[in-house]
């Protein structure tokens, strides 16, 4: 690309919000990013890019930016010096560990931080502090996937690649909503839909892709794996098997067998409120299509059952053959920017890089080597167990990177019970938070768009980040600061650069053996790597990567979810994004998207609004079993089924997951965060009721 004369410098990175990947160009002068456009190269944007990736960027040089550490003084901060911050936190750590031991002391990466940043926290918190206890946010949302798909078929990653859109006959999409949360992709499946593509979407909200597709399905919150059931089911039933592979590739299909003869779509249809006629076309056209896509989110994820779910819902793609080769994706869409690759740099409790085990012992004592001490091979805690224990008193102290625990995570009251328990705490972030305070140490980290290193997006896709701008202040970047921390804390960490770290993953990772910045190029490399580069758009085409190359059935019953209605409780809140902001608003909420929305609602059928009293427009008080309560405007709108309401997660003030309880998966402890039942009372003096059936105008 020729020089614009218009700005200073013009650099090719990868944007920071969703799990698409799309690849900008960040335009600078005057030491401020002042245009980002579209990479024409981007693999998975094609040369598009959406509101926040493109518009959503001064956040980077607001005022708000934390320019220097500071140190907790009574019930206020100071500016500190970066030499009195890590003696600070070196003393901490040293008196817990002395008092305590090492497990008395936690740690959170960033699913918005690089890889290599993820992989230095990992690091820091096992060679230099002690423990195991490091987790990620994908414990709280895709940490059921990550289960499933290993068990299922082996990896912890997408089966295939955004591309495959376009090359299906069909797709059923559960629980996403990709034109709000993964704009770019879900402009794809709108493009793919208009020449053809036969599109089933499964939401308890009409979502905006329903209008495209050729069947929308509206399933009772915590019912995805009776939908799921019901589906296979009537592919068995109606010749839609493709025994061949079941018999060469596949085991445990016989105890599915068993199962599904209890879930014929008219039984489904009790549980779920879905017609059955409705349940024998979705498994129809997925069956009848040659090629055929299965895509999910959140909402199926975020429930007491999630993990067994999305087992269900590889089941589908199992018994009919359509995984391993192009057309047929199976994936889950990421909702931050690294959550696949924080999960894969070993930020988790029991694994290193690649879900290699703690405890496995030939792994265990390579990163012994490497990093020149004794390692422990006993499981961490996640994230939740980290808040019991500091709660009862158990861990001490925590550091806390790129996370708003206090905003994001679930029974945000006993999250703040938590960290007002701790005897220290550290957060290292781009600004103050509902986390941050309580802290006792704040370090100034850095923006994407001030880092080199890489992401790794839904599609397994490594792509180079680089930076466009300094840290503002005395900011350093994620980098420099987990050198600092870890090298102070008696571990150090030899890297002169980012690619360093790389370096060193790809040396100790199988599955990254061949990559490396010069490698990776503009496009990036989707994993496995070979150690000569070849990478795997399409992985399972021979065998799948579990001991005896066998895709493994699961034969899941469904369950009835963690909470429902009552009569105390009468709706169901189910909660998700909105297009214009992302996760708890941090950095959205500082550009010119909260001229677009700029305060959130809660959206209410027009049947239950008339049943509450409840007025358009009109303040409501929404309440739960955790005793949390909310406020919040009402808009009457029929996108939600009735029984239900909805909200988003992006305004602090709103606090939406102080109605969020303990419930969580069974298998991987993620939040149920899309079963919540509420009680919905309006406040004050009522407009005139006028329904508006129609999707509301975005103020």
């Amino acid at each position: 690309m020729d020089a614009d004369t218009r700005f200073d410098s013009t650099v090719t990175t990868t944007c920071g919000y969703c799990g698409v990947g799309c690849r900008l160009e960040a335009h600078t002068s005057g030491g401020r990013v002042v245009s980002i456009s579209p990479a024409a190269d981007g693999p998975s944007n094609l040369g598009h890019t959406c509101l926040k990736g493109r518009f959503a960027h001064a956040f980077s040089r607001h005022r708000d930016r934390l320019t220097r550490p500071l140190i907790r003084e009574g019930d206020d901060f100071r500016p500190a010096s970066w030499d009195e911050a890590i003696a600070r936190i070196v003393f901490e750590v040293n008196r817990i560990k002395g008092q305590h031991g090492p497990d008395a002391i936690a740690g959170l990466a960033s699913s918005r931080a690089t890889n290599e940043d993820c992989y230095m926290m990992q690091r820091m918190m096992r060679a230099a502090i002690g423990t195991n206890n490091i987790d990620n946010c994908s414990r709280v949302c895709h940490s059921p996937t990550s289960w499933a798909l290993r068990k299922s078929f082996g990896l912890s990653g997408g089966a295939g690649s955004f591309s495959d859109i376009e090359l299906a006959d069909a797709a059923i999409i559960i629980g996403a909503n990709p034109t709000e949360g993964h704009p770019v992709f879900g402009a794809r499946i709108k493009q793919a839909a208009l020449r053809g593509l036969q599109l089933v979407t499964i939401d308890p909200r009409r979502i905006e892709l329903a209008d495209y597709g050729v069947l929308h399905l509206s399933p009772r919150p915590g019912t995805n794996a009776a939908v799921l059931l019901g589906l296979t089911h009537v592919l068995a039933r109606d010749g839609f098997v493709d025994h061949d592979f079941v018999a060469a590739r596949t085991e445990g299909y016989e105890e599915v067998e068993e199962l599904i003869a209890d879930y014929p779509p008219e039984q489904v249809s009790e549980i779920c409120g879905v017609p059955a006629a409705d349940i024998e076309r979705a498994a129809h056209i997925y069956g009848e299509a040659g090629n055929a896509s299965l895509i999910w989110g959140l909402g199926m994820t975020e429930h007491r059952y999630g993990s067994e779910a999305v087992r269900l819902l590889c089941n589908l793609a199992l018994m009919t053959g359509k995984v391993g080769r192009s057309g047929c994706m199976v994936m889950a869409l990421r909702g931050q920017n690294n959550v696949q690759g924080s999960s894969d740099m070993g930020a988790l409790p029991d694994c290193y890089t690649a879900y290699r085990a703690v405890d496995d012992e030939p792994v265990a004592r390579s990163f012994e080597q490497r990093w020149g001490t004794s390692l422990p091979r006993d499981k961490g805690l996640g994230v939740l167990q980290m808040f019991d224990a500091a709660v009862a008193g158990r861990v001490k102290m925590m550091y806390i990177f790129g996370e708003d625990v206090a905003q994001s995570d679930p029974d945000t009251q006993h999250v703040i019970d938590a960290l007002s328990s701790l005897e220290f705490l550290v957060c290292q972030d781009i600004f103050q938070t509902e986390t941050t305070r309580y802290a006792d140490v704040i370090l100034p980290a850095s923006a994407f768009l001030e880092k080199q290193g890489t992401f790794t997006s839904a599609e397994r896709r490594i792509q180079l980040v680089e930076p466009v701008l300094d840290p503002p202040g005395e900011a350093r970047t994620d980098f420099e600061i987990l050198k600092l921390v870890s090298s102070a804390l008696g571990n150090e960490m030899p890297y002169s650069s980012p690619s360093e770290v790389m370096d060193e993953i790809a040396a100790l990772t199988p599955h990254f053996a061949g990559v490396s910045y010069e490698r990776l190029g503009r496009r990036g490399l989707q994993w496995p790597v070979a150690a000569d580069g070849t990478d795997s758009p399409v992985v399972y085409s021979e065998r799948f990567e579990l001991s005896d190359g066998l895709g493994k059935f699961a034969a899941f019953p469904y369950k009835e979810p963690g909470d429902a209605a009552d009569d105390e409780f009468p709706l169901v809140l189910v909660t998700g994004r909105r297009l214009q902001h992302y996760n708890a608003g941090t950095m959205t909420r500082r550009t010119g998207n909260l001229e677009l929305v700029a305060h959130e609602w809660l959206e209410i059928h027009p049947d239950d609004a008339a049943r509450l009293w409840v007025s358009d427009g009109q303040q409501v008080s929404v309440r739960s079993r955790t005793g949390g309560r909310i406020e919040l405007e009402a808009r009457v709108t029929d996108r939600i089924e009735p029984g239900h309401v909805f909200c988003a997660f992006h305004f602090p003030e709103v606090r939406t997951n102080m109605l969020v309880g303990s419930s969580a998966d069974v298998n991987t402890a993620c939040p149920e965060y899309k079963v919540v039942a509420v009680d919905v009372r309006p406040m004050g003096e009522p407009p005139a009721y006028t329904p508006a059936l129609a999707e509301p105008a975005l103020a």
